[in-house]
């Protein structure tokens, strides 16, 4: 049996990757493609825990490094109970954020450096890597925007910070996508959710169905 691809979704808060993630999953369905559907930090029984630690609006005295080992932490559990054992099941996971959004928020925009955070999380991801990764391009001051406009959107710790820290995590995230060309794709985020959706799929398709 094949294995099956991880494919990762990021961008910065406000960018929509949950809609076009949900979108996606139609499509894949409608083909009778084989996915789960997850998400960081997150996704199973513990990191659920360590996320509802994380992401609550009383902890603002967090230390970054300290947030940088939770999430990590989260990463591990989710990676060996969900997202393993899916994979070597032929199934493909996608998951809704992973290790660049801990560069790109920690190691970037929190000031902790990208190379500490990547050496914390490659101890915890044992090596594992997306197979492909979609950066859904939003600038900052727009995803805010839109956050401040949909009402039903829960508001988390992260949404507390200034325009500032969302603005180093858009920069993260271009350093990223300029050292890992081969693996992360842009999408631009400004398009209508049909369109990003069928890039997206149009671009799944070629490597599932190959």
């Amino acid at each position: 049996m094949a294995r099956g691809l991880f494919l990762t979704f990021e961008g910065c808060d406000g960018c929509g990757k949950t809609t076009v993630l949900n979108r996606v999953s139609v499509l894949l369905r409608e083909k009778g493609i084989p996915f789960l559907l997850t998400r960081e930090p997150g996704g199973s029984k513990i990191a659920e825990e360590i996320r509802n630690v994380i992401l609550d609006k009383k902890n603002t005295e967090m230390d970054p490094r300290c947030e940088a080992l939770l999430y990590a932490a989260s990463r591990r559990q989710h990676l060996v109970e969900i997202v393993l054992p899916a994979l070597e099941k032929g199934i493909h996971v996608l998951s809704d954020r992973y290790l660049d959004s801990s560069l790109a928020y920690q190691g970037y925009a929190r000031g902790i450096g990208m190379e500490e955070v990547y050496s914390i999380n490659l101890f915890a991801i044992d090596g594992m890597l997306p197979d492909l990764t979609f950066f859904l391009d939003l600038p900052p001051e727009e995803g805010l925007a839109r956050i401040r406009k949909n009402e039903t959107r829960e508001v988390n710790r992260l949404d507390l910070e200034k325009e500032n820290f969302h603005k180093k995590v858009y920069e993260g995230y271009k350093i990223l996508l300029e050292n890992y060309p081969e693996r992360i794709v842009r999408i631009d985020a400004k398009k209508t959710v049909e369109e990003e959706s069928q890039e997206i799929f149009d671009i799944l398709a070629k490597r599932i169905m190959r």
